[in-house]
C-alpha cells in the first residue's frame, strides 16, 4: 500500500474511532461513573500513583505507523497530561511551612537560591539530553544530610508543569524526609526490597508540593548493603524510572566519602552530583572523590552552608 492510501485508511480509522467515542459520550452513565476503558486506564496509573483523583478522561489515543506498513501499532495508554493531572496532593504545603521547611518555591523571598536550583536543572537536562533521567545527591560531608538538597532538587523538576519528579531516599541512617513531607508514611525502600509482597504503591507517598511524590529509605537499616545490592533493588529503579517519560528521579544517597550503600547506589543513577559543606572539605578532597567516582557519571557540585 503507497503512502497515500495509508494515510488515507489511518485518517479513516481514527475519525471512525472519533465517531464511536462520540457515540459512547451519549450513552455514558450519569457524571461520576467511569467506563471500562477508562477503569483500565486509571487503574494503570493508580498502581504506582495511589493518591491520584478520579477525574474522568475523553483523551484518545494517538496512533503510529510502524516501518511503513498498513498495520497499526496498539494504541498507548500513556498521556502525560492525564498522568500529571492525576498526581494528588492532599496535604500540600503552604509558603509559610515551606519557608520553615526551607523548601523552594516560585515567589520565595531568596530568589538567588531557587535560580540557582534552576540552573542545576538545567545542566543536567543539558547533560542528559532529551530522555528523562535519575540522579544521586550525596554529601562529601561525614555527618551533612542531604535530604533537603535532594528535595529541593526533585521540587525543582516538579514545578516544571508539564513534568513531574519522584524522591526516592535511599539514607536509613539520618534523613530529615519526615520533617520535608505533609504525609505520614510507613514502608520505604528496604521494606521493598526485603518484604516481596509489598508493592510500588505501598510505598509511595504525596510530598506536600505538586507533583512530586516520594518513597522514604524504610525500616531495614541493618542490611541496607545487601538490600541495596538485590536484584529486586534493581527492578525497582529500572521500574521507577521507565514507567513514565515525564518523571525524573532524585535519588539521595548517604554521605558519599563513609559509606558502602553510596557507591552502590551509584550503579541506579545515570548522573550523580556532590554536596559540599562548607569549610569541610578541601579541594584535593574533592578531586579524590571524583576520580573515585569517575567522569562518566558525575556532573557537579552544590556548595551547601
Amino acid at each position: 500500500m503507497d503512502s497515500n492510501k495509508l494515510y488515507n485508511a489511518l485518517l479513516k480509522s481514527q475519525e471512525r474511532e472519533k465517531a464511536e467515542h462520540a457515540q459512547r459520550d451519549v450513552e455514558a452513565p450519569a457524571e461520576g461513573h467511569i467506563n471500562g476503558d477508562e477503569t483500565r486506564l486509571l487503574e494503570q496509573y493508580r498502581r504506582e500513583r495511589p493518591f491520584a483523583g478520579t477525574r474522568r478522561t475523553t483523551e484518545q489515543p494517538n496512533w503510529t505507523m510502524v516501518d511503513g506498513e498498513a498495520e497499526q501499532r496498539a494504541p498507548s495508554l500513556y498521556d502525560s497530561s492525564v498522568s500529571l493531572d492525576l498526581i494528588n496532593n492532599p496535604r500540600p504545603w503552604s509558603m509559610g511551612e515551606m519557608r520553615e521547611r526551607k523548601i523552594i518555591h516560585p515567589g520565595m523571598a531568596n530568589k538567588a537560591i531557587l535560580d540557582a536550583f534552576r540552573e542545576v536543572r538545567i545542566k543536567l537536562r543539558d547533560r542528559a539530553g532529551t530522555e528523562n533521567f535519575s540522579v544521586m545527591m550525596s554529601s562529601l560531608g561525614k555527618k551533612e544530610p542531604s535530604a533537603i538538597t535532594a528535595f529541593n532538587l526533585a521540587a525543582t523538576f516538579a514545578m516544571d508543569s508539564q513534568t513531574s519528579a519522584l524522591l526516592v531516599d535511599c539514607n536509613p541512617y539520618q534523613s530529615d524526609l519526615p520533617h520535608l513531607v505533609s504525609s505520614p508514611m510507613k514502608y520505604g525502600v528496604t521494606d521493598f526490597v526485603a518484604d516481596k509482597e509489598l508493592q510500588v504503591k505501598d510505598i509511595l507517598y504525596p510530598s506536600g508540593i505538586d507533583r512530586l511524590s516520594v518513597i522514604p529509605a524504610g525500616t531495614q537499616s541493618t542490611s541496607a548493603v545487601e538490600l541495596f545490592s538485590a536484584v529486586r533493588m534493581k527492578d525497582l529503579m529500572s521500574e521507577l524510572k521507565g514507567r513514565y517519560p515525564d518523571r525524573y528521579i532524585v535519588i539521595n544517597a548517604p554521605p558519599f566519602q563513609i559509606s558502602t550503600e553510596a557507591r552502590i547506589l551509584v550503579r541506579y543513577a545515570n548522573q550523580v552530583v556532590l554536596g559540599v559543606p562548607f569549610g569541610e572539605v578541601t579541594p584535593d578532597d574533592i578531586m579524590k572523590y571524583v576520580e573515585t567516582l569517575g567522569t562518566e557519571k558525575f556532573s557537579g557540585l552544590i556548595f551547601q552552608q
